[in-house]
């Protein structure tokens, strides 16, 4: 075989070998965007329900966050807030979720009305890890207000 004829096998088993890697790692993202989001909805069902229990386990022990008038907490600091906010609605809008290897960054919108008549709406950030036992954590969070 040739050099010319060599390099044509190798570029054909190259370009092969991209069409059975590429669709393969796009499933692996897909599957992990789809993962991210339901760990999101599970946040927004603890915030509903004001039960910081299914928010504890999704937090990184390091996890903190930075809230709409700039307060930065910590995870115990955000369950307490949590089991502290008293909603009569919340919904999340226009959810997406990107992943970067072993990050995923999650963003939307929350809108929630509290029972004490307050209305929140606010964009938010959340960066994830794949924490090294496998499991999705999120490492830290921000929010900003949006106007009514």
């Amino acid at each position: 075989m040739n050099c010319l004829s060599r390099l044509g096998t190798l570029t054909l088993l190259l370009v092969a070998s991209l069409l059975v890697v590429i669709p393969a790692k796009a499933q692996v993202s897909a599957d992990t965007e789809r993962k991210v989001a339901a760990l999101e909805s599970q946040w927004l069902e603890a915030q509903k329900t004001s039960n910081p229990a299914l928010l504890e386990p999704l937090l990184a022990d390091t996890f903190f966050n930075v809230s709409t008038d700039s307060t930065v907490s910590n995870k115990a600091e955000t369950l307490t807030l949590v089991h502290a906010a008293k909603f009569s609605s919340a919904e999340y809008l226009d959810v997406k979720v990107r992943v970067y290897s072993g990050t995923a960054i999650a963003s939307g919108v929350f809108h929630g009305k509290g029972v004490d008549g307050s209305d929140v709406l606010e964009r938010w950030t959340d960066t994830w890890a794949r924490m090294s036992n496998g499991k999705w954590q999120c490492v830290a969070s921000h929010a900003s207000p949006m106007k009514k």
